[in-house]
């Protein structure tokens, strides 16, 4: 007689006790590690899309190009499975790139928090882009590092002020002391002149940006059928690209 030792597909660990039978006969089993983000599993499942390493395809897939219907012809899954595997994802995407503020704020022998300026300017701009039809606006506003191009926050809403305050409020742990935007009146009406320069010559690598966004995302390439159907997916694979690429998070 072999005996096999059963591994926890999450943590790798042995602490696996069996937990009850799918409606096929097959065994689940429960990894008692409390730290692992793992319920239940099998080692064998009869669906592909239930297999761990189909569902990190399906993000990757999704970041790169990918639409929700190609992702499922490719896998041989549903598409049903991809939206639900995505949307899984929402409540880990962050807005802020805490990596750069986590440079900038250091906590000392005491409760005190001393700020350093690591970033002194800041590039800022929004890209249109729309969901289910063109009268439905989406645009992301965002705002990077002008030095090594980072992006350092980002919201998702209208072309209204009020959009902008919100980035600009996510932004005001960097301690920002100088902004380059475009000629649009919102920067005007909500930057002063001592903090604010408009042109376009200091504004390329954010426009770089755009370019990279609509170059690997598929919903974001204009002159095509692909564009969202929901403001949930269509904020969330841009939001699980710039966590992942921007900010370092492997989500």
């Amino acid at each position: 007689m072999i005996w096999e030792t059963v591994k926890c597909p999450k943590c790798g660990g042995e602490e696996i006790i069996k937990h009850g039978k799918t409606a096929t006969e097959k065994q689940r089993y429960k990894c008692q590690n409390e730290e692992c983000e793992c319920t239940t599993f099998m080692r064998e499942y009869s669906y592909q899309g239930s297999l761990p390493e189909v569902k990190a395809k399906i993000i990757e897939m999704s970041m790169n190009g990918s639409g929700i219907r190609d992702i499922g012809r490719v896998l041989k899954i549903s598409p049903t499975t991809v939206i639900e595997e995505l949307k899984k994802k929402a409540s880990e995407v962050e807005k802020v790139n805490k990596r750069i503020i986590e440079q900038i704020t250091q906590q000392g022998e005491e409760i005190e928090v001393e700020i350093r300026p690591v970033v002194v300017e800041s590039e800022v701009d929004e890209m249109w882009s729309y969901v289910g039809n063109k009268e439905t606006q989406r645009w992301l506003w965002h705002a990077i590092d002008h030095k090594s191009g980072v992006v350092l926050a980002y919201v998702f809403g209208s072309r209204k002020d009020e959009v902008f305050l919100e980035l600009k409020k996510l932004l005001e742990p960097f301690g920002i002391r100088r902004f380059y935007t475009d000629a649009a009146g919102v920067y005007q009406r909500h930057l002063s002149p001592e903090e604010h320069e408009s042109g376009k010559k200091n504004t390329q690598t954010i426009e770089r940006k755009h370019l990279t966004l609509r170059t690997r995302i598929k919903r974001l390439v204009r002159k095509t059928i692909c564009f969202s159907k929901s403001i949930l997916m269509h904020d969330l694979v841009i939001g699980l690209f710039i966590n992942r690429y921007e900010f370092g998070i492997l989500v």
